[in-house]
């Protein structure tokens, strides 16, 4: 059973940042970096399961951003080393969340200076830039109210609403740091803001490539692929009607029953076998193992 556990283990932290080998969230003892244990921003990001589904449904979503979707297409190398992205993409979110403060500042400070390199002309003729802050407020809204929505629907669907705001309220910290304005900060202003948004999205040939790559992405092992492919049917059940309408990724009733059950079943397995996870790295460094 031992080993079982810890074959479980690796195979899920090879899909995340900490397989990078860069970040030590075990350190400086005491220190409760930007949110802290008592944080809702722990308990959302804390569990594995739900912000795989969050973050696959948050990447779907963003590309219907013309904008967002041109920085993606011109500057990243997501086709090659899809994988290699969503870990660097998993190391700032864990490192931001429950790494130490001088952790989290350095992780801010190094994406802030990549931003300000990733600028051009997208296919309609607007330029853009990844440090321009309305855009940085996309892409922060997208993840973040897919995490929550994951959450809600996996690990704690008895969340109250007064969880939820505080949740939106303290994440905005990140978003600011990195540059966006006007970021929401509760649930109903985020309903708002993306009720706002969706006339300037839109989906063409490709952000559906996009969301193709992602789909046939390759698993990390034979033993993974079954429990990637239910993650990925998850992150696509995740997504607003309206969202999942424009990539043409429709799901029938009884197939998102399944994906659900699926991954009711899935999950408790993956929390037991999760011992040295991002959350539990930062519980150490907080003596509350």
């Amino acid at each position: 059973m031992e080993t079982l556990r810890r074959r479980i283990e690796n195979q899920v932290m090879s899909l995340t940042g900490l397989s990078l080998g860069t970040l030590d969230l075990e350190s400086p003892k005491g220190d409760p970096g930007l949110f802290g244990p008592g944080s809702v921003s722990w308990r959302v990001h804390g569990d594995f399961t739900s912000m795989l589904i969050g973050g696959i449904s948050a990447l779907m979503l963003q590309v219907l951003h013309p904008l967002a979707l041109a920085g993606v297409w011109d500057h990243s190398n997501f086709r090659h080393d899809l994988l290699g992205r969503l870990r660097r993409t998993s190391q700032f979110i864990s490192g931001t969340t429950f790494g130490s403060t001088e952790n989290a500042e350095r992780l801010i400070e190094k994406v802030r200076t990549i931003h300000l390199k990733v600028v051009g002309t997208a296919p309609d003729g607007r330029p853009y830039a990844a440090s321009d802050p309305d855009l940085l407020t996309w892409v922060h809204v997208a993840e973040v109210s897919s995490f929550l929505a994951a959450h809600l629907r996996y690990r704690n669907p008895y969340m109250s609403r007064a969880d939820q705001d505080r949740y939106y309220d303290e994440i905005a910290l990140i978003a600011e740091r990195l540059g966006a304005r006007d970021v929401p900060r509760s649930c109903r202003q985020v309903q708002d803001y993306l009720r706002r948004m969706r006339p300037q999205l839109q989906c063409d040939a490709r952000s559906l490539e996009v969301v193709s790559i992602l789909l046939d992405a390759p698993a990390p092992s034979r033993l993974a692929e079954p429990v990637g492919k239910l993650m990925l049917n998850a992150g696509i059940d995740l997504l607003p009607t309206w969202a999942a309408d424009m990539l043409d990724l429709h799901m029938g009733t009884l197939q998102r029953g399944a994906v659900r059950l699926g991954v009711e079943g899935a999950a408790p397995v993956l929390r037991w076998a999760m011992r040295n996870g991002s959350s539990q790295r930062a519980k150490r460094r907080m003596d509350l193992d």
